[in-house]
C-alpha cells in the first residue's frame, strides 16, 4: 500500500497547498480565479493539442475505447437519472444535475494528474478521449434534460441549440478540434510554438489540482448527507465499477487504457458543477458533494489502484 500512497499523497498536497494559500490569504478568490482561467484556456487544451500531434491520430482515436467509455458513464448517468425522478421524486433539472454529478469526472483537473503519476504519457491520449464523451454527449445531455425543465413552452430544438452553442465556447473543446485539424491535414507546428505548447502542457497538471484546493475553501456541507451520500458514491464507486464493466465488454482495448480508463472515472465531478447546480437550484449540494468527493477520493483512488494492482492491471 505504501507505493500506492507514494503516488496518489504528492496530489493531495498539491490540493492541500492551493487550500492553504486561500485560508492564509496568500491567493485571494479572484486570483485563483485567475490561475483557474489559465489552466483551462491555456494549459488544458494546449495538452490536449499536443497529445494529438504526438502521434499518427488512428493510433489516437479508438473507438472501441469510446464506445466502452461512452457506455458507461452513460448507464451511470441514466441510473442517476432514474434514481432522482421515481425514488426520490425530483424535478426533472434536479435529477439530470444529480446524474451529472455521478456520471462527468473531474477529468481535466483530477483524473488527468493522477492518470499520468499511474500510467504515464498516455493520460493526454485518454484526456482527449473521455473529453469528446463528456463534452459531447454527458453534459450536453444533462443540461438539455435540465433546460427542458426550466424552459416549458421552449422547443426542444432551441434548448440544444442553445447548449451547442456554449459547448463551442469550451476551450478544451476548441483545443481537441484544433489538435485535430493539424493531425490530419498534417500541418507542422514551428519549432518554438510547439515548446511553447510543451511549457503549458506540463503546467496543466500541477497547476490545475492548486486550483480544486483553492475551490475547495470556503465551501460547507450542511445537513445534506443523504443526497451528498448518493452522488459520492455514484461519483467515486459506482463509475469507475460500470466503466470496467463497460470494458470488460468491449473487447480489443489496451490494458494500459482500461486502468486509465478508470482511474478518470474515479476522479471527483468535474470543477464547475456547483455552477451547474447553483442554476438549477441545487448550489448548495453540488457544492457540498464536490467538497466531499475531492477529500474522500484520496482514500477511494488509493484503494482503486491497490485492487488494480492486484488485478494485474496495473505493473506497479
Amino acid at each position: 500500500m505504501l507505493p500506492i500512497l507514494a503516488i496518489t499523497t504528492p496530489i493531495f498536497l498539491l490540493i492541500g497547498t492551493g487550500y492553504l494559500a486561500r485560508w492564509s490569504g496568500i491567493i485571494q478568490h479572484e486570483q485563483m480565479q485567475g490561475v483557474g482561467v489559465f489552466v483551462l484556456y491555456c494549459a488544458l487544451p494546449a495538452l490536449v493539442i499536443r497529445a494529438l500531434t504526438q502521434q499518427p491520430l488512428e493510433e489516437i482515436f479508438k473507438l472501441n475505447y469510446l464506445v466502452a467509455y461512452g457506455l458507461g458513464s452513460l448507464l451511470v448517468f441514466a441510473g442517476g437519472l432514474w434514481l432522482g425522478i421515481k425514488r426520490q421524486q425530483f424535478s426533472l433539472d434536479a435529477s439530470a444535475m444529480q446524474a451529472l454529478g455521478m456520471a462527468a469526472a473531474n477529468s481535466g483537473f483530477v483524473g488527468y494528474p493522477v492518470a499520468a503519476m499511474v500510467i504515464g504519457s498516455p493520460a493526454a491520449v485518454l484526456l482527449a478521449l473521455n473529453m469528446v464523451i463528456e463534452t459531447l454527449i454527458i453534459i450536453p445531455t444533462a443540461l438539455i434534460l435540465a433546460e427542458m425543465s426550466t424552459q416549458q413552452g421552449a422547443s426542444v430544438w432551441k434548448t440544444v441549440k442553445q447548449t451547442a452553442l456554449s459547448l463551442v465556447k469550451n476551450p478544451v473543446l476548441v483545443g481537441l478540434l484544433t489538435g485535430i485539424v493539424i493531425a490530419v491535414t498534417g500541418i507542422a507546428i514551428p519549432g518554438p510554438l510547439y515548446k511553447a505548447i510543451d511549457m503549458l502542457a506540463e503546467a496543466a497538471g500541477p497547476a490545475a489540482l492548486f486550483v480544486i484546493g483553492g475551490t475547495l475553501f470556503g465551501l460547507k456541507v450542511k445537513g445534506m448527507a443523504k443526497d451528498i451520500g448518493q452522488i459520492v458514491i455514484g461519483k467515486l464507486l459506482i463509475h469507475p465499477l460500470a466503466i470496467f464493466g463497460a470494458f470488460c465488454l468491449v473487447p480489443g482495448i489496451d490494458p494500459v487504457y482500461k486502468a486509465g480508463a478508470i482511474l478518470f472515472a474515479a476522479a471527483p465531478m468535474i470543477s464547475i458543477y456547483p455552477l451547474f447546480g447553483q442554476r438549477y437550484g441545487l448550489g448548495g449540494v453540488s457544492a457540498a458533494a464536490m467538497l466531499v468527493a475531492t477529500v474522500a477520493s484520496f482514500f477511494s483512488l488509493s484503494l482503486i489502484i491497490w485492487w488494480m494492482t492486484l488485478a494485474g492491471l496495473l505493473t506497479a
